[in-house]
């Protein structure tokens, strides 16, 4: 997993200490690893959508197939 640094980091700021993380001093952290996993989502939700274009497509050859020999 790409984003392991960056939760690691925030481990590391929230085992400082419940008071730690109510001054918001962890709120960096927090916010680079929400941005990681959405980088991380968005470009799994890339490489479906690539893969169900290729999957429709072979799909509709195969039905242009059938209706041709129908």
């Amino acid at each position: 997993m790409a984003c392991e640094e960056v939760m690691a980091a925030l481990d590391e700021c929230h085992a400082r200490g419940f008071l730690w993380r109510c001054m918001g001093m962890c709120n960096t952290a927090k916010h680079n690893v929400n941005m990681c996993l959405r980088a991380e989502r968005l470009e799994r939700t890339r490489k479906n959508r690539e893969a169900a274009k290729i999957k429709n497509a072979e799909i509709r050859k195969i039905w242009a197939e059938i209706d041709e020999n129908s």
